[in-house]
């Protein structure tokens, strides 16, 4: 069942999205702006299931961090340029008094995992904010901050959180809500209010999570020994995304704010917040020009530590400070665009360029980004460009 809307000469996106769905066994939701103006907002699903309902947006989430980190960077609050522990000073342990805040954005911290359990830390303790916090803070890298770059499935939310803190004075769920989701009446949040529960539509995997002895054994075909510190932080940060997964399917998780992966919103909501990244939507601009120039401006210019250096660089992930940037698996709307992907599928992007800004959220977490783009996106991407592109 598709509902929802779209502008006059968009018809086109619809019957892309329509199309993305047939073989999706979730429900999806597409949501377009086009230079600060809503053209698009779909929704495809069961009766209970329309554009205002709210799922889990998995690592879209880190998108909405790292615009808390630009605004306070923007204010002269923050200097992203600095070590963390000016404004944290307890994270200038075992060897990280160097890190900078651009090296949490980027992935370079050298911190992939909340524990050097290879079973990683699990439920409840995952939600327990302050013990992860202290175990960051204690913890020694597992190589030297700002040599190598390897994706924070969920320490990310948390490290650039903490600095968002430790300046604002705010939780960054409070900071994303009072100074972004509030100004643009976005129905996005790290940490659902329990008054929005009965909008929420679950999440659920179509292919069961590979067993630790299948982490271990693909690591290990890389060329990681069992026992590196690499191998066991990459294990326990694949068994800490698996819980997080089961973690947000209870009212706990999703009150919980875990700012790497727990965001909580629709399509319509990540569409508005990258358009107000690129210009105004009704009269509010979150970034001004130059600190998103600086924020999308490529910072892949280190590879993965050792073994994982080897390959072809075009399918690495990219980033600017905090957004992913365009590559093989991702294409998004082309070079020049910017945003972050979620685990199974989710999506939010925008280009300046061409004044476009994109949400995507969907319940079957179908996505396997080695094998390339979403299939589910293919059609509506192709149809989004080519419609702005022709009026």
């Amino acid at each position: 069942m598709i509902t929802g809307r779209v502008a006059p000469g968009w018809e086109p996106v619809r019957d892309a999205f329509v199309r993305g769905c047939a073989d999706d066994p979730g429900a999806a939701q597409l949501a377009v702006h086009h230079h600060g103006r809503p053209v698009v907002d779909l929704a495809s699903g069961p009766p209970d299931f329309g554009t205002d309902s709210v799922g889990v947006l998995m690592s879209v989430t880190k998108g909405l961090v790292a615009v808390c980190a630009h605004l306070l960077s923007e204010r002269g609050a923050l200097d992203l340029e600095a070590p963390v522990a000016r404004y944290w000073p307890e994270f200038a342990a075992a060897g990280k008094a160097g890190t900078t805040v651009a090296d949490l954005l980027t992935h370079r911290a050298g911190l992939p995992a909340f524990s050097a359990d290879p079973a990683g830390c699990g439920l409840p303790g995952l939600f327990d904010r302050d013990a992860r916090l202290a175990a960051l803070a204690a913890m020694r890298p597992v190589w030297e901050p700002g040599t190598a770059c390897l994706y924070h499935s969920l320490t990310y939310g948390h490290l650039v959180g903490e600095v968002v803190r430790r300046v604002s004075g705010r939780s960054v769920g409070a900071f994303f809500a009072d100074e972004v989701a509030g100004p643009l009446g976005l129905d996005l949040w790290i940490g659902l209010p329990v008054e929005q529960e009965h909008r929420f539509a679950p999440q659920f995997s179509v292919r069961p999570d590979p067993s630790p002895e299948q982490v271990a054994g693909f690591l290990a075909g890389l060329g990681l020994a069992p026992d590196a510190p690499l191998s066991t932080a990459l294990r326990a940060s694949q068994a800490e995304v698996a819980a997080a997964v089961r973690g947000l399917a209870t009212r706990e998780g999703r009150a919980a704010e875990l700012p790497g992966a727990g965001g909580i919103g629709n399509a319509r909501s990540l569409s508005r917040m990258y358009a107000a990244l690129i210009g105004p939507v009704d009269g509010v601009r979150l970034l001004s020009p130059a600190t998103l120039e600086r924020a999308v401006a490529p910072r892949d210019d280190v590879p993965p530590p050792p073994p994982l250096d080897g390959g072809d660089p075009a399918d690495r992930t990219r980033f600017g400070l905090g957004f992913e940037l365009p590559r093989k698996g991702l294409p998004m709307l082309g070079e020049g665009s910017f945003g972050h992907a979620g685990a199974g599928g989710r999506l939010g992007m925008a280009d300046p360029g061409s004044g476009l800004a994109v949400g995507y959220v969907c319940t079957a977490m179908a996505w396997e980004p080695a094998a390339g783009p979403d299939p589910r996106w293919t059609d509506w991407t192709e149809a989004v460009t080519a419609t702005a592109a022709a009026l």
